[in-house]
């Protein structure tokens, strides 16, 4: 059965819709009022935007107001009214040759019109260059990093700045090629850090080594690839006394267990945490003041892979899918399994499936609403509510669809939310009768929907930062964790129960959680952040590792590369909530990451061209994941018979029941299941 959700389709398309896309953008402009700005960091400045048509005459269309590069330059409003002109005022928060930029709202992609205007801001003159947390005290025979940091006299770090760093009596210690202090002698020197003409300095003392024995012990002898192996170094002097302040330094020398004397591949941190990607013979040294300490290790093959194997497949042929939820029917329909995707790109689809028998599964329902893509669908806990976004709509009332799904084979609409939501509504997720939408991309708001056919606002989480944005949100325990691009993720309360550090239970912890009873879905508090330095932060998801005492949140990145989609997954280590660090990666070379689910201790990672990958993820987690032998299977998700014929690009996936379903961009609905794997004979 097919909804009918647009009413304002037809008048758009004759009054603005049909034309030639290039016909189109050449008919219309934007124009700047003036057409270049110079401003310093933190000056504001106004400018007078027009879309027009060849005549000068105002087109009657809003559009997207932002700066470039990002998190440069602040401007509001970030989306005009539909006069087809804007006051925007700017302001600058760092130097070079940015842009004021603009793109016009349209249901179609391909009818997109973009402009842009110069915004000069000069560089800042250099003010200071400061020590990071430096150490005073060097013992004879080590080395010590210093890092420094440069300060313009707009307070801000440049990082682009060069220090040099030189000592005032290099027979005592001196500045290797690497910017390392090698302490040579005892005595005392001025370290001076220079960038420009901006100096600092630091006395520093050199005093004899009193080190003569290194000791090193580690729990095992023998590890798989992957495994992080701790390793104990103490420095004694003369008296058997441990030396505490001592820089230790650790190295190792590996050969592998295949081919003819081939170096093993590994890594091991400052502080003797050892990881290893290839199978072999490891010795581990620490070495401190001319005295060293050796252990030698044998690491194996991990030896996770298992053959992962349809269950079943359900083609979508004319459109591209986007994302994919599974959930088990109520009412009458208990015991029965049903699914739902999305479309990208097409006309504004939702197919609802019937995947009982998944091998069988094929389409029960479709709705269609008046948009371009329906990128994000999602069902309640309680398998009663589905709520559906929209992009593109021919009004440009975007939002989403709220449905009534409690009959998979008959499902209604209950209600559409729109309001402030001309930009679209990219992603949602439902928890405890509140929907969280994703905001045109620079917010995310809360809205009420204990009866689906009245939501209204509660509240919304929306970042102070220039150039912000979000791109997802997950909720888990009331904690809500957004992706917010360079911002990072974001760790917010939105009703969670706090519990006592007394009930923590080792393998089984949220540290979040000892500090939640703060916010509602009506007062979102942010309870933590970390920054991506690359600002590709695109979706995140919170793991409590099932087989140690670490809570991680994993970070998905989403970027374009040279041969299409690329990036990763970062594991940032949260059971420190106020110390966060990215400890391990997980990156397939010749692949883009999209969005992911973790189960257990396994990652369902969705890879776009890459197909499907599924990921040990056991343990404490360190290096290069990769390339560790972690990959427990991999499914190339190829249809002749596709909407783009053999090849795969997965979108989203979801455990359910056993069984992996995911969706792909290019051939619709899959599920599979993990076997062992056999090595079979030949």
């Amino acid at each position: 059965m097919k909804k009918i959700f647009a009413t304002t389709l037809i008048v758009f398309s004759i009054g603005f819709g049909q034309e030639n896309s290039d016909e189109k953008k050449a008919k219309h402009r934007f124009v700047f009022e003036p057409d270049s700005l110079s401003l310093n960091i933190g000056e504001t400045g106004t400018v007078t935007v027009k879309f027009v048509d060849l005549d000068g005459n105002l087109v009657k269309n809003p559009f997207y107001v932002y700066g470039r590069p990002r998190r440069t330059l602040e401007s509001k409003p970030r989306i005009s009214d539909s006069t087809g002109v804007a006051k925007v005022t700017i302001k600058p928060f760092k130097p070079g040759e940015l842009s004021l930029s603009v793109r016009s709202i349209s249901q179609k992609r391909e009818d997109r019109v973009t402009g842009s205007m110069p915004v000069h801001v000069p560089f800042p003159g250099l003010d200071r260059v400061v020590f990071n947390d430096p150490t005073t005290n060097v013992y004879v025979g080590t080395y010590v990093r210093y890092e420094t940091a440069v300060f313009d006299k707009a307070n801000m770090q440049r990082e682009e700045s060069k220090v040099v760093l030189s000592s005032s009596n290099t027979d005592v210690a001196d500045i290797d090629s690497y910017g390392n202090l090698v302490a040579k002698k005892s005595g005392k020197i001025t370290l001076t850090a220079s960038v420009e003409d901006i100096n600092e300095t630091l006395n520093i003392k050199v005093i004899k080594n009193p080190v003569r024995k290194i000791s090193m012990t580690a729990d095992k002898d023998q590890i798989r690839t992957g495994d992080v192996l701790h390793f104990k170094a103490r420095a004694m002097n003369r008296s058997g006394r441990a030396v505490k302040d001592i820089p230790i330094t650790f190295s190792f020398t590996g050969r592998a267990e295949y081919g003819i004397g081939l170096p093993a591949s590994a890594l091991i941190n400052e502080e003797g945490k050892f990881v290893a990607e290839t199978p072999g013979i490891f010795t581990i040294i620490a070495e401190s003041g001319g005295f060293s300490a050796r252990k030698t290790v044998e690491v194996v093959k991990r030896n996770v892979r298992r053959k992962a194997k349809v269950v079943g497949h359900g083609t979508v042929p004319n459109v591209h899918t986007s994302d994919l939820w599974v959930w088990p029917g109520v009412g009458k329909h208990k015991g029965k399994d049903f699914a739902v995707t999305g479309t990208w790109s097409a006309n504004g689809e939702a197919y609802f499936w019937d995947v009982t028998e998944p091998e069988k599964m094929y389409i029960i329902d479709t709705v269609t609403v008046d948009a371009r893509t329906v990128n994000d669908v999602k069902v309640s806990e309680n398998g009663e509510v589905a709520v559906i976004t929209r992009e593109g709509a021919s009004n440009r009332k975007n939002g989403f669809v709220i449905l009534d799904v409690r009959d998979p084979f008959n499902v209604t609409i209950s209600a559409e939310y729109n309001d402030d939501m001309t930009g679209g509504g990219h992603n949602v997720f439902i928890y405890d009768n509140h929907v969280y939408a994703v905001n045109n991309g620079r917010k995310y708001d809360v809205i009420n929907i204990e009866d689906p056919s009245n939501p209204f606002r509660v509240s919304r989480y929306e970042l102070d930062t220039p150039g912000h944005g979000v791109h997802d949100v997950w909720i888990i325990d009331g904690l809500a964790y957004s992706s917010n691009w360079a911002d990072g993720v974001h760790i917010v309360d939105v009703g969670a129960t706090k519990l006592n550090e007394a009930d923590r239970s080792k393998n089984q912890y949220n540290p979040f959680l000892a500090m939640a009873g703060q916010g509602s879905p009506g007062n979102p508090v942010k309870l933590g952040e970390m920054k991506d330095p690359n600002g590709h932060n695109h979706a995140a998801f919170p793991f409590i590792s099932q087989s140690s005492d670490k809570f991680y949140i994993i970070a998905g990145d989403e970027y374009g590369g040279e041969f299409g989609m690329a990036g990763g997954f970062h594991f940032l280590d949260f059971t420190d909530p106020n110390n966060p660090e990215e400890t391990a990666v997980y990156q397939v070379p010749e692949a883009g990451s999209h969005n992911h689910w973790v189960h257990g201790d396994t990652l369902l990672a969705s890879y776009y061209q890459g197909g499907l990958r599924v990921v040990d993820i056991s343990g404490e987690l360190m290096g290069d994941i990769y390339a560790q032998g972690r990959e427990i299977a991999y499914f190339n998700s190829s249809d002749p018979k596709g909407y783009v014929a053999n090849r795969p690009n997965v979108w989203g996936t979801m455990p359910y029941k056993g069984l992996i379903y995911f969706s792909d961009m290019n051939n619709g609905l899959w599920a599979i299941k993990l076997e062992e794997e056999s090595m079979g004979t030949n």
